[in-house]
């Protein structure tokens, strides 16, 4: 049976024990009915995994030993950063899980000419949080120890202007030299567009600040699938995939 792995962003060290927080509580007490002597994976995003045995639970806490200290590493050496449309509902939520399966860095929520998702600062926060959350979810379920890190959401421009990647690509049409061509890189910005797509000028913008235009394929992808064709792609080429 497989031993379940939560993320708890505590400090944690060998023979340490722990008060689990209170989302790894509600998984071991209420969800799985763990009992003492049962073990747990945590990670904190530190790059380790801990085994961990628990000596306590009750109905609102739970305590864990740290037995084993694992520096197993399963992070792609790719830097990878997406500057991802904003859309609607569950199509974002996918994006920000699978994008952290494959191996995903960052993700940069953008606003764009034809995002039609419109986030009041308090709706923003509350967005931010639940995709860290999807975020944190996805890396449990695929064995990374690192989390990837979710921004609050900024303008196509704004983040076209500051990303410093050594590769910077942008989901269009048109591909002025394709991937196999290229130089491997240690770090890649993916401008990935909104479900009505790019206008010229936001590509021509992006152009200007460096961005290579690249197609995957002569068939158009939904806004959420684009990430997940991308990172593969860009990790079968350059990064863990062989």
């Amino acid at each position: 049976m497989r031993i379940p792995r939560f993320y708890d962003p505590q400090s944690l060290q060998l023979d340490q024990l722990v008060e689990l927080n209170d989302s790894v509580v509600q998984h071991v007490c209420r969800a799985l009915r763990m009992r003492v002597g049962d073990e747990l994976i945590l990670f904190n995003g530190d790059g380790l995994e801990y085994k961990a045995q628990l000596e306590t639970v009750e109905k609102r806490r739970a305590s864990a030993r740290i037995i084993q200290q694992d520096d197993r590493c399963i992070e792609s050496p790719l830097d990878i950063r997406i500057g991802q449309s904003l859309s609607r509902g569950e199509r974002m939520d996918y994006a920000v899980q699978k994008a952290t399966e494959m191996g995903m860095q960052q993700m940069f929520p953008l606003f764009s000419e034809r995002c039609e998702v419109k986030l009041s600062t308090d709706r923003q926060d509350k967005r931010i949080r639940h995709w860290q959350q999807v975020a944190i979810s996805a890396c449990e379920q695929s064995g990374r120890c690192k989390v990837p890190t979710i921004s609050a959401p900024q303008t196509l421009e704004q983040w076209i202007k500051q990303e410093d990647a050594e590769l910077k690509l942008v989901l269009h049409h048109h591909t002025a030299t394709p991937l196999a061509e290229m130089d491997t890189p240690e770090s890649i910005a993916l401008l990935i567009g909104p479900e009505g797509g790019f206008t010229e000028q936001e590509v021509e913008l992006a152009r200007d600040h460096g961005f290579q235009p690249v197609a995957f394929g002569p068939r158009v992808m939904r806004t959420e699938t684009a990430p997940v064709a991308a990172l593969a792609l860009l990790q079968y080429l350059w990064g863990d995939w062989r």
